[in-house]
């Protein structure tokens, strides 16, 4: 029996799932036929997510059915890959026995349980992981760690493939090489992919599924050109009249000597033993220059902002200049850290304390991961005009490990703007974001550029998210 005739047809009736009292899907009615190849779609904290899960066997069926789901799923998603890092973290309590513990190597993370190692070989090389194959998993980038999170899953001969976000966090071309595999397996493994953004939507997707609320509002086959285009015209509602809630006044941050940049790199270097990741770089950031930054999986673009933040430990190697201070010559973290608002996916991975929404957003005032220090009446006010842009007022108590992947980027780059500070930096900060939460995020950092306070630098993979105000690029080779 082949595989197609082996799935069959899953289906949901009146399906209400509990996913340990986070999140409930109430009442779904959803046929997955034979050759039908899917995308869920939805605004963030709809369910994309946990709909997708459910096909994984994940959830708690309180009332209906669900029938004939598939014994062999490879799924790749955020909160697994959060799963596996966490796990990897945890050997870090190797140290207490004297043992450095350097955690999986790549290579073990993917051909252990591997069911076609062939072809998990053929894609590490398409990937560019061969390198990295004695490398410890928990050491890669986000873009390193996806990749092998995918073969993982496309080498595992699933009787169906979950690929919740896949695209999120490639480069342009790993995206089209993954597209185009994608494509070569339509034929023997049914699809279902969770995305926020339409432009990534395959040619091969049949249908498309439309979540709100723990619902499923709507289904749309793809040729149904009208359904379509009311359904793509809903995702990409964008708002207007958008103002930044201003700075909290009691709060003002140390006047900085405007003869001096920003940022200042002198021939910086990253290396890892002989292993060159960003050689020789000079690079001037100065008060109102706004930058992208980009550059393929790998090449350094998280690192060099760690030099800048001063996270990364070759930063007292290198000629560094931020803010006026000299790196190495006296200066605290937070005497830097002071002028930076910061927003990234590691943020993301480590920002795991129980606080609520609120909080999140005026910890924001205090650099902090979490708060442990009294909030004022006005703080608090700014953060509720917040939560109110965000349309996120009603969950200002919430707590933030009870968000979705995309609610939380959404408070976190709140939280990296609430003090308006002098560099903002934005390590993909749409990362996880569905259409609508994309284009606020786009166009609340487009106003930030357009004043006079902040300097924004910005990183990202996707051309078409380049925002009215960035003038100045810096683009990363990888070596």
């Amino acid at each position: 029996m082949d595989k197609t005739t082996r799935l069959g047809s899953i289906q949901l009736e009146k399906a209400t799932v509990n996913f340990d009292d986070r999140f409930t899907l109430s009442e779904i009615d959803w046929t997955i036929e034979q050759n039908q190849h899917w995308v869920i779609t939805g605004t963030n904290g709809s369910g994309k997510s946990a709909l997708a899960a459910v096909l994984a066997g994940v959830g708690d069926i309180e009332n209906g059915t669900i029938s004939n789901l598939p014994t062999k799923v490879g799924l790749v998603s955020f909160e697994a890959q959060a799963e596996l890092i966490a796990k990897e973290l945890k050997k870090d309590d190797a140290d207490i026995m004297d043992v450095i513990a350097i955690g999986t190597p790549v290579e073990e993370m993917i051909f252990d349980h591997c069911q076609d190692p062939e072809l998990a070989k053929t894609l590490v090389d398409k990937f560019g992981l061969t390198p990295l194959l004695d490398r410890a998993f928990r050491k890669l980038s986000t873009g390193e760690t996806r990749k092998v999170m995918l073969i993982r899953a496309l080498s595992s001969k699933p009787d169906l493939l979950i690929l919740d976000e896949p695209f999120d966090g490639l480069d342009v071309d790993t995206l089209a090489m993954l597209q185009a595999h994608l494509a070569s397996i339509i034929d023997t493994t049914p699809m279902v992919l969770v995305l926020n953004r339409f432009d990534e939507m395959p040619d091969f997707i049949t249908h498309i599924a439309y979540v709100d609320h723990g619902r499923l509002a709507l289904t749309v086959d793809k040729n149904d050109e009208n359904a379509f285009n009311e359904l793509y015209q809903l995702l990409h509602l964008k708002t207007t009249d958008l103002s930044v809630p201003e700075a909290d006044p009691a709060n003002t941050l140390p006047a900085l000597d405007p003869s001096q940049p920003l940022v200042k790199l002198n021939q910086a270097t990253i290396k890892y033993g002989e292993t060159v990741i960003v050689d020789k770089l000079d690079w001037t950031i100065e008060k109102g220059q706004h930058w992208q930054l980009s550059g393929p999986n790998g090449s350094g673009k998280t690192g060099v902002l760690s030099l800048i933040t001063g996270d990364h430990p070759q930063c007292y190697v290198n000629d560094i200049f931020v803010f006026g201070f000299q790196r190495g010559n006296g200066e605290s973290i937070w005497q830097i850290k002071q002028f930076i608002g910061y927003v990234s996916t590691a943020l993301q991975w480590e920002y795991r304390v129980s606080t609520s929404c609120r909080n999140v957003i005026i910890s924001g005032f205090y650099d902090s991961i979490g708060m442990y220090t009294k909030s004022s009446d006005k703080q608090k006010k700014i953060a509720d005009q917040w939560l109110t842009l965000l349309g996120m007022n009603d969950r200002a108590d919430q707590p933030f490990n009870k968000l979705s992947y995309g609610d939380q980027r959404l408070l976190l780059i709140a939280r990296a703007m609430v003090k308006h500070p002098p560099l903002l930096i934005l390590d993909e900060p749409c990362l996880g974001l569905d259409d609508m939460n994309r284009q606020l995020v786009l166009a609340l950092i487009e106003k930030i550029c357009q004043g006079s306070e902040t300097t924004v630098l910005y990183v990202n993979h996707h051309t078409e998210d380049r925002i009215n105000g960035i003038e100045n690029y810096l683009g990363l080779k990888k070596n």
